[in-house]
């Protein structure tokens, strides 16, 4: 699913992709981060805004992210169009991204899986530490696959 524009209240903070997202993680490790009684939209401004690091991108062969929220983009020191024009793989360092390709594809074969680290790299190239990663498929209404989400709070600048 390719996201059109940065999240606003003009595109109500792509509240179904966020649904997609955040009930994914629900259904598979019954971990949820959002405020379900909050309307979709203000959930979705709730992920945009919180403190945790959200990503996700898309089912491709070479996936390429397709969502961020406002800590990703600052720890990545990347603009909303540059991160998600990205292929994933550029998140890690070269040498990391034979590990993250073979997690990755468990993942896609498992559903989810947690306490995943490694280490990424800033636009700017600050390398830091990723810890505790919780990542998961995330399924559309009619249960397909459309990408994978990573979610984390824990990092070190190395």
């Amino acid at each position: 699913m390719k996201q059109t524009g940065f999240p606003c209240s003009e595109n109500s903070y792509l509240k179904d992709y966020i649904y997609q997202i955040t009930s994914s993680l629900k259904k598979l490790a019954n971990i949820e981060i959002v405020d379900a009684s909050l309307s979709l939209e203000e959930q979705a401004k709730q992920v945009f805004n919180s403190g945790y690091v959200l990503l996700a991108h898309d089912a491709s062969n070479e996936p390429v992210f397709n969502y961020a929220n406002q800590s990703a983009l600052n720890l990545f020191e990347m603009s909303w169009e540059e991160f998600i024009n990205m292929p994933s793989k550029y998140s890690a360092e070269s040498d990391e991204r034979g590990s993250r390709a073979k997690f990755i594809a468990e993942v896609e074969a498992n559903g989810y899986s947690k306490d995943y680290s490694g280490i990424r790299i800033s636009k700017t190239g600050k390398r830091f530490e990723i810890k505790n990663v919780i990542l998961w498929n995330v399924y559309d209404s009619d249960n397909k696959r459309i990408g994978q989400a990573a979610l984390f709070n824990e990092y070190t600048y190395l």
